[in-house]
């Protein structure tokens, strides 16, 4: 009896190892990292095409502005500065006298400087020359009296005139024309090229512009307290003109 039950446990034993050992084996010893799917991207390559369209629109001046002045020079600075001021305060006054708005005479400089002088005969400094200059910037707003306003000015003591520039007071309607027609002619180029190159326009992706206004200017006068020209000129106020420059960028397909 006692070798039967020692054979039963050493069976019982040796059955509980395999079984510990089958069970130590089934049990996974880490988890499985997952499997990442890698994207695709996708890139659109956008056509484009870029014209440039221009309008112009001419225009009758109706206002001018123009930069007056008085020079002086006299070995005495006090003497310089008197015979200046007394000059220009002329030429403002006659200025108002024909009907000129005080707003539209603006003083835009007013200087005094010196020059040395030498003697002639021995090149030795001799002294100085002092020289006053007063500049004034008017805006005149009736052309009709343009030329006598000229006249008026030199025979008041003005000696310096500078830059007679004509303009349009008001471009607000030619500016939008010239902006029209810078658009249309930038679609006929747009048309005109596309059909050439054999593809279609889309939409406009991008537009930019710029305005430019150019007019003509004249000028008389140089300094020189003694330098009174004959002041009859005739002045002819011409054309002006608004132009505009459209860039216009079409998609194409």
């Amino acid at each position: 009896m006692r070798s039967k039950t020692f054979l039963l446990v050493s069976a019982l034993a040796l059955a509980f190892t395999l079984n510990a050992c089958s069970g130590s084996a089934a049990t996974p010893s880490a988890a499985t990292p997952a499997t990442a799917t890698p994207s695709t991207a996708t890139t659109t390559t956008e056509h484009n095409l870029t014209v440039t369209g221009n309008g112009t629109v001419y225009l009758t001046p109706d206002i001018a502005y123009i930069y007056v002045g008085v020079h002086t020079d006299d070995p005495d600075i006090a003497q310089a500065v008197d015979r200046n001021n007394t000059q220009a305060q002329a030429v403002v006054d006659a200025l108002k006298n024909m009907g000129v708005a005080a707003t539209d005479i603006q003083t835009i400089n007013f200087s005094v400087w010196s020059s040395q002088q030498n003697d002639p005969k021995t090149n030795q400094p001799s002294g100085y020359t002092y020289m006053v200059d007063n500049t004034v910037y008017i805006t005149v707003r009736d052309l009709t009296k343009l030329e006598r306003l000229l006249d008026t000015v030199v025979r008041a003591g003005a000696n310096n005139i500078n830059s007679i520039q004509f303009d349009v007071a008001d471009k607000t309607a030619a500016l939008a024309e010239a902006r029209q027609k810078a658009m249309d002619n930038a679609a006929s180029l747009a048309q005109e090229l596309a059909g050439i190159a054999g593809v279609q326009l889309a939409e406009i992706q991008n537009i930019s512009y710029t305005d430019y206004s150019a007019a003509p200017y004249y000028g008389m006068g140089g300094g020189g307290a003694g330098a009174v020209p004959n002041a009859s000129v005739p002045i002819q106020p011409g054309q002006s003109q608004v132009s505009v420059t459209v860039s216009v960028t079409y998609e194409i397909k």
